[in-house]
């Protein structure tokens, strides 16, 4: 009876590895396709979920919901309409955040913080985040210098973790 509780025992150990062993290597393989690029603040959906045209044609940003979602490099973004998020499928470019949604001056001092999306401001056709309203202020102070210089360090910080800078 001994020997059959010990093999029993076995089985059961055998199997148990082998079912945490495939957990482990599904989990894995779940955070391998979370993976985003570098580039591209990350966040549950692009821009914490406002309509990227909605910055254009509305006076404020508006979020967006989930009927009307296109994706693009791997990101899923969020429109309050159908017109807003066909717009965005034609022209992408045209309504992206600069620095993939990064703070604009943190990528000036070449660093990575996540923009606030009720931060922002509009220059020369393109969208600027800021962090927060104070770091926005600095930020006016210079604008285009400020922008030059984020231009310079985006090349060398782009592919680079926040955690790194």
């Amino acid at each position: 009876m001994t020997s059959i509780i010990k093999k029993t025992a076995a089985v059961f150990t055998l199997v148990s590895l082998l079912f945490v062993s495939a957990v482990t290597n599904a989990q894995a393989a779940k955070m391998d396709s979370m993976k985003h690029d570098s580039g591209v603040a990350v966040s549950s959906v692009g821009v914490q979920g406002y309509d990227l045209v909605s910055y254009r044609n509305s006076e404020k940003p508006l979020r967006g919901n989930g009927n009307h979602i296109a994706e693009h490099h791997g990101i899923t973004y969020q429109f309050v309409n159908e017109e807003n998020k066909e717009k965005f499928a034609k022209n992408p470019h045209k309504y992206l955040p600069a620095y993939g949604g990064y703070c604009a001056y943190g990528v000036a001092v070449g660093k990575k913080f996540v923009g606030d999306p009720d931060v922002w401001k509009i220059v020369d056709s393109k969208l600027y985040l800021n962090l927060d309203n104070k770091i926005q202020g600095i930020w006016n102070k210079d604008i285009s210098g400020n922008i030059q210089k984020a231009e310079s360090k985006w090349v060398q910080i782009k592919n680079k973790k926040a955690s790194d800078l």
